[in-house]
């Protein structure tokens, strides 16, 4: 395991999550991805001695770098959010006054090239979130057929090219040379990519489609918004933040969703067959400063929605 202090972490939003997280300073809150402990710590500042905060991590790294948090009032679960709610449960709590996520990968990720996730460096491509089970994006890559592949990185990475760059993986490995590096895949992206966007690397969008697919972040974040939604207490906060379209597209429309009642429209003036159980509140973008500093900034979209009537 990498030493976790190697790394370095700048959180995104951090005054502006927080302040809409916390509204219980002696309340229960969930931090979904720990990281580097930038959100947790603030709010455990915010927090009373009577305040509680769980946070998790699929990372051994982030997890390792949490147990060096002595605080009687938090807790680390090396777990995904998505177990939220599962994990709660064994420590007795079944409500809580706010859930933060802060999605996609963490600079401390992609920053130690040991990890695979960045084609900046040459490394094993590995790409997983928790490196203690699973499979590795090279493991997939050298075992998945064409049409697979090209879905992968067209679904996950919104890459136009995505054909071309599946037929030549394939076709490297059918020649007994499979990719198993950062490297290798970049080169080859680079090939197969007749254009790109300026100032956009030519294998950005087939590295976020494998990291995705390999981590099932997105079918994570289906299960982890259901999950914090039941956990929630009448007005407690979610708070999310996402950093490309295909995350926050999610977000959008399972607060939309949750923001309006079901009713049967056979029988129209009858009781809604599910009254509305969140308010949208705010979306938020970083400001100038925040962007200018810090670059993984600019991508991201803070959703806040508070929870409403009875929690069921």
């Amino acid at each position: 395991m990498t030493a976790p202090q190697a790394w370095t972490h700048d959180t995104v939003l951090l005054t502006e999550a927080v302040e809409a997280l916390v509204t219980q300073p002696a309340g229960t809150y969930v931090d979904g991805t720990f990281g580097r402990g930038g959100h947790s710590r603030a709010v455990l500042a915010r927090l009373t001695t009577g305040g509680r905060l769980l946070a998790f991590d699929r990372d051994p790294d982030a997890v390792a770098a949490a147990q060096a948090l002595q605080d009687p009032r938090f807790g680390i679960v090396h777990a995904s959010f998505a177990q939220m709610r599962e994990a709660l449960a064994e420590r007795g709590i079944g409500r809580v006054d706010g859930v933060l996520l802060d999605l996609g990968v963490s600079s401390p990720q992609i920053d130690n090239p040991a990890r695979g996730f960045s084609f900046r460096f040459d490394a094993p491509l590995d790409m997983r979130m928790d490196t203690t089970r699973g499979e590795t994006a090279a493991d997939f890559l050298a075992r998945a057929d064409e049409r697979l592949i090209a879905q992968v990185i067209r679904n996950y990475g919104e890459e136009r090219f995505a054909g071309p760059i599946a037929k030549a993986l394939v076709a490297r490995r059918q020649g007994g040379d499979p990719v198993r590096t950062t490297g290798q895949l970049a080169t080859l992206v680079a090939r197969a990519v007749k254009t790109r966007e300026p100032g956009q690397d030519p294998a950005t969008r087939t590295f976020q489609g494998l990291r995705i697919f390999v981590n099932a972040e997105l079918e994570a974040l289906e299960q982890g918004l259901n999950a914090a939604l039941a956990l929630l207490a009448p007005g407690g906060r979610l708070v999310v933040i996402a950093f490309h379209s295909l995350e926050d597209r999610i977000v959008k429309r399972f607060i939309a969703a949750e923001s309006r009642e079901q009713v049967d429209r056979r029988a129209p003036f009858a009781p809604p067959t599910r009254p509305l159980r969140l308010a949208a509140l705010a979306r938020v973008r970083p400001d100038e400063a925040e962007r200018s500093a810090n670059p993984r900034a600019r991508s991201a979209i803070m959703r806040v929605a508070e929870r409403l009537g009875t929690a069921s």
